[in-house]
């Protein structure tokens, strides 16, 4: 089983205790950044993403096969009501939580900067753990390769972030204890009453929380926006 975050408050725990109580005078808040801008958008190219944020000009969107919303849709409603030890024997006890739920953060304070960030974006599955922490996992219709697992990792930090400092209305968990990687990827293909079937393979891959280093990188952010 993968190492399990202690409870103890950290960085990312001091976010919302800050904001709400520090005396510190803000700037607004940058608009809530969903975390595949933060992903890929921001990596690709940092004036695409200070366009889209501060000018509300986005590149034009391009075409997403079919096939993996379809392959994403049908992943989902299997493990909708799964226990954690079915859906991956590295997953500690628990059970698939809600699925498929938009979580947006209130406004967060980045250590060095007066202007406070918003994150949002929607998550594929939240599980609860039978000690009553929570996890987050992202499926995967492809194995991921190392170098993308870390991109994937501001993703998943933005989730828990989000829904543990939850604006009014919004998903709010706990602790989030575990995020991570199910990849589900076709392995070969079966015959299936009168017709085929895809067979997969789960694989979960475990991100570790770090938050300091997510913090650092949201301040790299910050520091791209404040450029108005």
């Amino acid at each position: 089983r993968p190492r399990r975050r202690p409870n103890a408050p950290g960085p990312g725990r001091n976010l919302h205790r800050r904001s709400r109580h520090g005396k510190r005078t803000r700037g607004r808040a940058v608009e809530a950044q969903p975390p595949s801008d933060l992903t890929f958008l921001y990596e690709e190219c940092p004036r695409c993403f200070w366009l889209k944020v501060t000018q509300g000009s986005a590149r034009p969107r391009t075409p997403f096969p079919k096939i993996f919303t379809l392959l994403d849709g049908y992943t989902k409603d299997h493990f909708a009501t799964k226990r954690t030890e079915e859906i991956s024997p590295r997953l500690a006890p628990g059970r698939v939580l809600c699925g498929d739920r938009w979580v947006k953060s209130r406004p967060l304070e980045v250590p060095g900067h007066t202007r406070p960030i918003q994150l949002r974006g929607r998550i594929d599955t939240a599980l609860i753990f039978d000690d009553g922490t929570y996890g987050i996992i992202d499926f995967k219709t492809t194995e991921p390769k190392d170098v993308h697992v870390g991109f994937y990792g501001r993703q998943l930090h933005s989730y828990a972030l989000a829904a543990e400092h939850a604006a009014k209305g919004s998903l709010e968990l706990g602790s989030v204890s575990l995020i991570g990687l199910l990849s589900v990827e076709p392995v070969g293909m079966t015959g299936h009453d009168g017709g085929v079937a895809y067979l997969a393979e789960p694989h979960f891959i475990e991100v570790p929380r770090d938050d300091d280093a997510f913090l650092a990188f949201l301040s790299g952010v910050l520091f791209v926006l404040e450029r108005e």
